[in-house]
């Protein structure tokens, strides 16, 4: 199978989608939810096969393609940037999966975009003949209109009355969506609700959490590259705080563009040449600076494990989740210091950087950017406590 593009090359096309995206930015707001020529165009491009083996044709590409590649689409639309998070980390999951799993997803569309949920508690599956039968309701499955399968989590009992954490690949058409997304910030990711009631999953399409810890896999016994081998979780904060890192970028050019030739209503002088407007503009760009530094150290230090055949410790993985957090702090505060530059000027609904600004609010809810909860996580194993992430 002919490969999808090399790192370059989808890197570019990702660039080259920025004036596209951009300009369907406000549409996609208002319809809430990918729309279907951009979901064409992500295919086209390929941008959310960065990470997929090159036997489907994938380009097996470094980690921090994804910063790159999110960091384009985020600029021009966050909710569009949201959505392929999702489509290119869900895509090296499947990687892990059982190689019947991956025919029958790649090997019949390999350019698929897979959203997921990963939050196991929201679903309860029993065992039955061949498989599984699934049943639960989970809520902000991003990108699942847009998506071709979509990974879902929950809890099965057992014998020994301890419930097994397990993942289940299932076909759009086969899960409810439930029109539950109507937010005040990335409005147009679609982040619904999804629901099965009592729905027979066979064997081959399921995964125990234990196979995305890193390590073995019935996956990597066929995808052999190093990259493979590594924990899927853990990498799992450097998609998502790359979107905000895009839309933060966004906010920046968008707002120089608009200054350059401003000037202030009550005094009438150019809003340029004003010191207040050179240090937000500094303090956003050193951020966005930082924060890009920080993810390819983390995604250089994470591709080396691959490479050098390790596997990372209890200490390195939360360091790498809460590097990936603090990227996104740094993201945010960017974000805010534009935001606090425009003043009035951004609060009206015509103004993009409200809907950036809005996007931002709503990206920084999410878990992978709670430094209590990522930065807890890291300080606890450093001073000797065990991990206490089950999913790390």
């Amino acid at each position: 199978m002919a490969p999808v593009g090399s790192y370059d090359e989808l890197v570019q096309r990702a660039r080259d989608l920025v004036p596209i995206i951009s300009a369907r930015a406000e549409q996609t707001e208002e319809l809430r939810r990918i729309l279907p020529e951009t979901k064409h165009d992500l295919e086209r491009a390929g941008v959310a096969r960065l990470l997929q083996p090159l036997r489907y044709g994938g380009c097996e590409g470094h980690l921090f393609g994804a910063v790159e590649i999110l960091t384009h689409i985020g600029s021009a639309c966050g909710s569009t940037a949201w959505s392929l998070a999702q489509y290119i980390g869900h895509n090296f999951m499947l990687s892990q999966w059982p190689i019947a799993a991956q025919d029958e997803i790649w090997g019949v569309k390999p350019e698929s975009l897979l959203a997921g949920i990963l939050i196991p508690l929201c679903g309860k599956a029993r065992k039955a003949d061949g498989g599984y039968r699934l049943t639960g309701r989970w809520p902000f499955v991003s990108g699942v209109d847009g998506c071709d399968w979509c990974i879902l989590s929950g809890m099965v009992e057992t014998t020994n009355g301890e419930d097994e954490e397990r993942y289940f690949m299932m076909q759009h058409g086969t899960f409810d969506i439930i029109d539950t997304w109507h937010a005040m910030g990335l409005k147009g990711s679609g982040s619904n609700d999804i629901a099965v009631t009592d729905v027979f999953i066979p064997q081959h399409m399921t995964l125990s959490i234990d196979h995305l810890k890193g390590g073995p896999t019935p996956g990597n016994y066929v995808n052999t590259a190093a990259m493979y081998q590594l924990p899927s979780y853990m990498q799992f904060g450097i998609f998502i705080t790359s979107a905000t890192l895009g839309i933060a970028t966004g906010m920046l050019a968008h707002y120089e563009d608009f200054i350059a030739g401003h000037k202030a209503l009550m005094s009438g002088k150019v809003t340029r040449n004003e010191v207040p407007q050179h240090l937000k503009v500094a303090e956003a760009a050193v951020c966005l600076a930082a924060a890009r530094a920080i993810a390819r150290v983390t995604c250089d230090e994470i591709v080396t494990h691959a490479t050098e055949g390790t596997m990372p410790t209890s200490e390195q993985r939360t360091k790498y989740r809460a590097q990936a957090n603090f990227v996104g702090l740094q993201a945010w505060r960017s974000a805010n210091a534009i935001w606090d530059a425009a003043m009035g000027r951004g609060v009206y609904e015509s103004n993009p950087l409200a809907r950036s600004y809005r996007d931002m609010s709503a990206a920084t809810r999410h878990f992978t950017h709670n430094w209590d909860v990522n930065g807890a996580a890291y300080g606890r194993v450093r001073l000797g406590l065990p991990i206490d992430n089950p999913s790390l």
